[in-house]
C-alpha cells in the first residue's frame, strides 16, 4: 500500500491539491487591496463546503448502512465521498463568492488546477498501487498449527485483514467484520493475525465470545512487506480474480465495509 508514514496518500493527495488551488488563486489575482487573500479564503471555503457536501451525498446514498452506526457519519477518515456532489457544491460556492467586485478567474482557475491535480495523481496512485499489490503468496498456520495456504481462497473474492489484539481500533473493528463474514458466504474474509502467538489470539477471542472463521497466524508479519502495509488495522479487497479493488488503512465501519463488499462481488 501506499502511504506517508501512518497516512494514507489520498489524505495526502488532497492536501496538496487544496494547495495547489490556494496558491494559484492568490497568485492570479490583482495585488491591489485585499484581492489575493480573499481568493485564497473562498477556495478554503469552497473546498470545506465541497468536502461536507461530498460527505453527506454519500451517507444518503448509502444511508441503510450507516442506520445501524449513526457514529460512523462524522467518522471522515473512514472514507466514503460523493466527488460529484463535492465539486458542484465547490464550484457553485465559488460562482455565489466570487461576484462583483471581486474577480472570479483567479478562484475558478485555482479550483481547476487543484481538482485536476487531485483527479490525475488518484488515479495514477490507484494504478501504481493496483499493479504493486498482488494476492500475496504465503503460508499462515490456523490456531490449531495447521499449515494454511493462501492460494486455498483463489477463485472467490477475498477480504483479507491484517490485524492484532492490542490494536485497539482492530478491536472494535472485529464484531462488524464477523458479521459480515456471515452476512457473506460468498466472500472469504480472512483475519490474518500479525506476530502474535496462538495462546494469545484464542484467549482474546475466547473473551470477546467471538468464533470467526478463517483465522490464521502470520508470526512473522510476512503479509505486512508483502502488501507494504504501514499500519494495522488494514483490509484488503480482492476480486475473484485475485485483483486489488481497494485498500482500506484503520478502522473500517460497517457502511463502508458493505460498499467495499459490494465492489468486489
Amino acid at each position: 500500500m501506499i502511504s506517508a508514514g501512518p497516512f494514507p496518500m489520498m489524505a495526502v493527495v488532497a492536501l496538496l491539491a487544496l494547495a495547489i488551488a490556494w496558491g494559484f488563486a492568490r497568485g492570479l489575482a490583482p495585488a491591489a487591496g485585499d484581492s489575493r487573500s480573499r481568493s485564497g479564503a473562498i477556495v478554503l471555503d469552497a473546498f470545506l463546503w465541497g468536502l461536507l457536501a461530498a460527505r453527506l451525498a454519500h451517507v444518503a446514498l448509502h444511508l441503510r448502512d450507516y442506520l445501524g452506526d449513526p457514529l460512523s457519519i462524522i467518522r471522515l477518515g473512514d472514507g466514503g465521498f460523493s466527488p460529484v456532489a463535492g465539486i458542484v457544491v465547490a464550484a457553485l460556492y465559488a460562482l455565489w463568492k466570487t461576484s462583483r467586485p471581486l474577480p472570479r478567474k483567479p478562484v475558478l482557475l485555482g479550483l481547476v488546477a487543484g481538482g485536476a491535480f487531485w483527479l490525475v495523481a488518484g488515479l495514477a496512485l490507484f494504478a501504481v498501487q493496483r499493479s504493486t499489490v498482488n494476492m500475496p503468496v504465503a503460508v499462515l498456520a490456523d490456531l490449531q498449527g495447521e499449515a494454511v495456504a493462501l492460494e486455498r481462497f483463489n477463485g472467490q473474492p477475498l477480504v483479507l485483514n491484517l490485524w492484532a489484539t492490542w490494536c485497539g481500533p482492530c478491536r472494535r473493528e472485529m464484531p462488524v467484520l464477523v458479521q459480515a463474514q456471515q452476512a457473506h458466504p460468498a466472500v472469504n474474509i480472512v483475519f490474518a493475525n500479525q506476530g502474535e502467538t496462538p495462546q494469545e489470539v484464542a484467549d482474546y477471542l475466547r473473551a470477546e465470545n467471538m468464533v470467526p472463521d478463517h483465522v490464521l497466524l502470520d508470526l512473522e508479519s510476512e503479509l505486512m512487506r508483502q502488501t507494504g502495509a504501514r499500519a494495522l488495522p488494514t483490509t484488503l479487497f480482492f476480486d475473484a480474480q485475485g485483483r486489488l479493488v481497494r485498500a482500506h488503512m484503520g478502522e473500517i465501519s460497517r457502511a463502508t465495509l458493505e460498499a467495499r463488499l459490494r465492489d468486489i462481488q
